[in-house]
């Protein structure tokens, strides 16, 4: 027997007859009516007579109801399993990102998703695009969420949100506070250099070779956070990520667009050959959604 045929037959013999079973299983009379003649031809034998307008099981089919009532709660057992799984959120979230991530966007994001969901773990470790493909590989994360990394192999790519490059600056450097600033215009300050800081510190490179700007950096880091924090001592400009500067500005300190914009995209990267956690996803979408319309 097929495991719709004992949902039909369990349904009938519960219920005695094909009209409160057509209810019970919220399908159609003919339907049920169809399935029962099926199972009934592949058995070889009766599983019901109607006797006064009732359906009433024959011997065989009340030989077999112990067993298929074992199978039956087994399958209902399952569904039920699976409806609690999507309805009560429990795991654990294992999250690999970059630095600049934790100063608003994530902790943002956390902080939402735990309302909703206080039995999920979220796991967050920062790390850089070199140690994200083995972190995956060992499964030490379920997804990263990355500045413009490079290609990887066996790793699919989701784009969660373009952004750009800023330049923070001390006020007193530009007392007009320009919301909007070309490469052009810092070469005139000590600029903070970030040069060896990833697909970023690229971009920027790229940019002033293109375009032969010069500038003063005696100060150089491998960090934004750092970067950030010389800018509001005073120590020169720098040129960073949106998501680290607005999580650092300070009194004092103002952030300028750079014009023409030096664009990338943050990425949600994870295997491509497993999927995500129902969990997992639920919070991904959030970031998702969170990066696309900041409050």
């Amino acid at each position: 027997m097929r495991l719709r045929h004992i949902e039909v037959f369990h349904a009938i013999y519960v219920t005695g007859s094909i009209t409160n079973a057509a209810n019970f299983l919220h399908v159609s009379q003919p339907s049920v009516s169809k399935v029962l003649a099926h199972a009934e031809m592949q058995l070889g034998f009766a599983l019901f007579q109607r006797i006064k307008g009732r359906l009433v099981p024959t011997a065989e089919a009340q030989m077999l109801f112990s067993e298929i009532d074992k199978v039956y709660k087994q399958i209902r057992s399952v569904r039920n399993s699976a409806i609690n799984l999507k309805k009560v959120k429990t795991g654990n979230i294992n999250i690999g990102l970059t630095p600049a991530l934790g100063f608003d966007l994530i902790p943002t994001a956390v902080a939402q998703y735990k309302i909703d969901n206080p039995q999920v773990n979220i796991n967050l470790q920062t790390m850089h695009n070199d140690e994200v493909h083995q972190a995956l590989l060992e499964h030490k994360i379920d997804f990263a969420l990355m500045f413009s990394p490079p290609p990887l192999s066996g790793v699919e790519m989701q784009t969660i949100c373009e952004s750009q490059l800023v330049m923070m600056y001390p006020n007193e450097f530009y007392p007009q506070q320009p919301s909007t600033i070309s490469l052009e215009d810092i070469a005139g300050h000590q600029v903070i250099g970030i040069w060896d800081s990833g697909p970023l510190g690229d971009l920027l490179w790229n940019r002033l070779s293109e375009d032969d700007i010069e500038v003063n950096a005696d100060i150089k880091v491998q960090t934004y956070f750092i970067a950030a924090r010389l800018a509001a001592q005073g120590m020169g400009v720098c040129i960073i990520d949106e998501f680290t500067a607005r999580g650092n500005l300070s009194h004092g300190i103002s952030i300028a667009e750079i014009a023409p914009a030096l664009k990338f995209n943050l990425k949600a990267l994870h295997l491509d050959n497993k999927s995500l956690s129902h969990v997992a996803s639920d919070f991904l979408n959030l970031i998702n959604k969170l990066a696309n319309n900041p409050m």
